[in-house]
């Protein structure tokens, strides 16, 4: 069968409306709600916080926003009022996923942290619970974790309460790619003493931007509202005693988050619709799709990935910014896969770099469940891999995992994907 590039573009993730959407934003508009504030701002936050089981979710910019406003919060909760001019976590070592989006981690820095490294596990690719607690052993004085649910997929989170209560140490979860995913039945973002979700443009849903921090603290929760306000104080004037931010969440946006919110449970479906279809599709092939927990946790299926079993898989180098393979009979690489499917028009993309790998952290600490990362000079060891972020980060790749894709579409890119192997 002849297979022609796709008239219009396949992409990885793109949002998926509905026309409630329009609707509310157009209620804004009506009632001439312009602003950070608005019944769209309230009544999605109010879903949020039912949706995830917690008392208080806050709308902000982006869920980078909240990832920030949660560490100022952690650093003030476990370290006191820092110095005029310092963050909250200042000189603080956080403990925090390997293999995410650099908007993890970031926050962290913005607030004088000092993030520390912890490898991935194959179980879930998400943060290895052995390395954390060897992570302890090195840094016993830690009292944060930063840990990042990969690809709509929970952490083992049984594990990780337990090790974070034995070093007395609290959790934030940036649930931003797990919106709708639960552990034992229970939401992502729910788990530790803040949760930061994310509404960007790829989203489960979305409304082009924004963000939500989670939590249970009243207390907390209107700090958030003030320090994203600017903090302005109780005043008749513009009255300012705190450093402030312009992080809350419009009142358009929220409009259409709101809209995006009625479809959350549909969407989940029908990614998880695209992960079988690849599952199926792909049965007699050398690879396997991203994993989870089964009958323990139940992802939302943000992405489709797939992992490229190290028999077949060829020849492949990445400087920083470029990469190179050479073609194989019966072999692949990830590279080969994203070029083929470029051609096809199709969107796909590698799995996250490693964050210890990363130009701007390489300095910072890595923690694999043997120990120390980085006095090793090799990434592998006789008998098994060292550093699982980068064998994953090497053999991988995130598949178009678009619900705009149709079934038909779907099925010629996995002919696509097995015309690779021959």
């Amino acid at each position: 069968m002849e297979i022609k590039p796709f008239e219009k573009k396949v992409y990885l993730a793109s949002p998926y409306m509905h026309g409630e959407e329009q609707m509310y934003v157009k209620e804004a508009f009506d009632k001439n709600w312009i602003t950070t504030a608005g019944e769209n701002i309230n009544e999605w936050e109010r879903m949020v916080a039912e949706k995830t089981g917690v008392s208080y979710a806050i709308g902000l910019s982006s869920g980078t926003a909240s990832l920030h406003m949660a560490c100022k919060l952690a650093g003030l909760k476990l370290y006191g009022q820092p110095e005029v001019g310092k963050g909250a976590l200042c000189g603080k070592r956080v403990f925090c996923t390997d293999m995410t989006f650099d908007a993890t981690v970031n926050p962290i820095v913005y607030e004088g942290g000092i993030p520390i490294f912890i490898d991935t596990e194959y179980d879930t690719w998400n943060m290895d619970p052995v390395a954390l607690e060897k992570a302890f052993e090195i840094y016993p004085d830690v009292k944060l974790i930063m840990l990042a649910h990969l690809y709509g997929t929970p952490c083992k989170m049984d594990e990780i309460r337990a090790i974070a209560e034995r070093h007395g140490a609290i959790i934030i979860e940036d649930a931003a790619e797990s919106f709708g995913a639960t552990y034992k039945g229970k939401q992502t973002g729910s788990f530790g003493e803040y949760g930061c979700l994310s509404a960007n443009g790829n989203k489960i849903i979305t409304a082009s931007t924004g963000g939500f921090l989670l939590t249970d603290s009243f207390e907390d929760c209107e700090k958030v509202k003030k320090w994203s306000t600017q903090a302005r104080e109780a005043a008749p004037w513009y009255q300012h005693e705190e450093l402030g931010y312009n992080y809350r969440m419009s009142n358009i946006v929220a409009g259409i988050g709101r809209g995006q919110m009625l479809h959350l449970d549909e969407h989940i479906a029908m990614k998880k619709a695209i992960y079988e279809r690849y599952k199926e599709g792909f049965k007699d092939l050398p690879v396997k799709l991203n994993p989870y927990e089964e009958g323990v946790a139940e992802p939302n299926y943000w992405l489709s990935c797939m992992l490229i079993d190290k028999e077949a898989m060829g020849r492949q180098v990445r400087s920083e910014k470029e990469a190179l393979f050479i073609r194989e009979s019966g072999k692949t690489t990830p590279t080969e896969i994203l070029e083929t499917l470029s051609e096809y028009n199709a969107d796909g993309r590698p799995i996250w770099k490693p964050m210890h790998m990363q130009p701007i952290y390489r300095l910072n600490a890595f923690i694999t469940k043997e120990g120390n990362g980085r006095a090793r000079t090799n990434a592998y060891i006789e008998g098994g891999c060292v550093d699982v972020g980068m064998d994953i980060f090497e053999r991988g790749l995130c598949l178009p995992s678009d619900i705009n894709m149709t079934a038909d579409q779907q099925d010629i890119i996995i002919e696509i994907i097995k015309g690779c192997f021959r």
